[in-house]
């Protein structure tokens, strides 16, 4: 999937879509996908200055995305404005290496089950072959309360 399907299958966007590519994707098994890390990133501005480190929570959050598109696959389904892919857990998270500008985070997750709605995912951020951050992540598909006008 290049960047205009992804655009497509997930709601995020600039500065906190984190998928450049799908490079591969089996419906109800397992996604690879990757982001490109430039030093143009908003968050290296505050983290840290002196030698810039992408935060941990967003490499995770790179993952659930990839974990959403994985599920809208499956589903064959897209996102629409009335529901919200949310995070229900993130379970055994760690950090092995930091990853940097120029790096390309290649992004792995497989689910692992799918019960009474909620999403569990095995996930593994790469940089060059090793590992930078690894957890189990659940998430669900929720319709966003409806909100009458005053």
């Amino acid at each position: 999937m290049d960047i205009e399907q992804i655009l497509r299958c997930l709601p995020h966007r600039y500065p906190l879509l984190l998928v450049d590519r799908v490079l591969s994707c089996e419906p109800g098994k397992t996604i690879r996908a990757l982001k490109n890390v430039s030093v143009n990133e908003p968050f290296f501005n505050g983290h840290f200055p002196h030698y810039k480190v992408m935060p941990g929570v967003l490499i995770v959050e790179a993952l659930a995305q990839a974990a959403a598109i994985l599920s809208y696959k499956t589903l064959d389904q897209r996102p629409d404005e009335n529901s919200v892919y949310y995070f229900v857990g993130i379970d055994g998270a760690r950090f092995k290496k930091p990853v940097v500008p120029g790096d390309q985070l290649i992004l792995e997750v497989t689910l692992t089950r799918q019960i009474r709605g909620i999403w569990k995912f095995s996930a593994r951020a790469e940089v060059d072959g090793a590992v930078a951050a690894e957890a189990e992540l659940l998430c669900t598909l929720k319709a966003i309360p409806s909100v009458e006008a005053p």
